[in-house]
């Protein structure tokens, strides 16, 4: 998979625009009294599905209508986000849609897949093992199988870096969380398109390196745990075509432990009234630990979500 024109990338925005709005982009003064430069936070969760993969659904599953009129419905594996917008997507365009999450998935992300009209199967020790139910179920119902990162989610969730790029001043640098890939590699596609020099830095949680790992290494690395509390980055398998488009345009990838994660969504609570889950919070938790670096920067954060349990909210709030 290759870059996308600018073209390519508006044609995709223009998908997802008659089923939302563009999220916002602030600044936030106690934020950065905190921090010690300019930071804009990229508002991603106030998407309607609380996260920024809302906008690949829409374009994947619009686009797959168009192809397959009498597709029967499709199945995904997830730990949540990306099956929220698979489950929206599917109702808008009247198809049946089968999500599949691991055992001890949230259970407000869970709640929220299945009022949004989709079945749900809980299945496997985590997201790659679900992977392989999804595939299962696909040869097992005839359904067409989501993957996680493909080129129309790309384009989709790249919608959200062209507001970031084109509704602000020009960013030195900008911090994005990794789950898959499709995100990060969203950034770097906007960012390429408009011709922009903005530094763009990946972020993995330290129990989920298998794209740092990779990178380093030139090649795909999987891990034999992911183990975090930020479930939309725990993945232990990269996929080639994500880290080929990694390695063509990021920077560099840094990790953050699960304490600097909770500490960061406290930060956001307490400084912008905003909740961010785990992977929302980690472009922060990244900032924080190259604060001295980033003074006399500008730099974008992307909360990429919101939809964090409860009970790991408190814990955040309490640490």
């Amino acid at each position: 998979m290759s870059g996308f024109s600018l073209a390519e990338l508006d044609a995709a925005a223009a998908l997802v625009y008659p089923h939302m709005q563009a999220s916002p982009l602030l600044r936030w003064p106690l934020l950065e009294q905190r921090l010690g430069f300019e930071a804009w936070v990229k508002h991603e969760n106030h998407n309607p599905t609380g996260a920024f993969k809302v906008r690949g659904g829409l374009v994947y599953l619009q686009r797959l209508k168009q192809r397959l009129p009498d597709c029967p419905g499709v199945v995904t594996a997830t730990r949540g986000n990306h099956g929220q917008s698979i489950a929206l997507a599917a109702r808008m365009v009247g198809m049946r849609a089968v999500i599949v999450v691991p055992e001890g998935n949230s259970e407000s992300k869970n709640r929220a897949m299945q009022a949004l009209g989709c079945e749900l199967v809980v299945h496997g020790r985590d997201f790659d093992v679900s992977v392989e139910h999804s595939q299962h179920l696909e040869r097992a119902e005839g359904l067409h199988r989501i993957p996680s990162f493909h080129e129309d989610l790309v384009c989709g969730v790249a919608s959200y870096a062209l507001e970031m790029f084109r509704a602000g001043p020009v960013l030195d640098r900008v911090y994005v969380p990794i789950g898959l890939g499709s995100g990060v590699c969203g950034v770097l596609s906007a960012r390429d398109a408009l011709g922009l020099d903005t530094e763009v830095v990946g972020v993995v949680s330290s129990e989920a390196t298998c794209y740092q790992q990779s990178l380093a290494e030139g090649e795909c690395v999987a891990t034999a745990t992911a183990d975090t509390l930020a479930d939309g980055m725990a993945v232990r398998v990269p996929n080639p075509d994500a880290l080929a488009m990694m390695r063509s345009g990021i920077s560099r990838i840094v990790d953050v432990n699960d304490d600097q994660v909770l500490a960061a969504m406290a930060h956001y609570f307490e400084d912008t009234h905003n909740t961010a889950e785990g992977a929302g919070a980690a472009a922060l938790a990244a900032a924080i630990s190259e604060q001295a670096d980033n003074r006399g920067r500008r730099v974008g954060l992307v909360l990429t979500g919101g939809n964090v349990d409860a009970s790991l909210f408190a814990r955040a709030l309490s640490a």
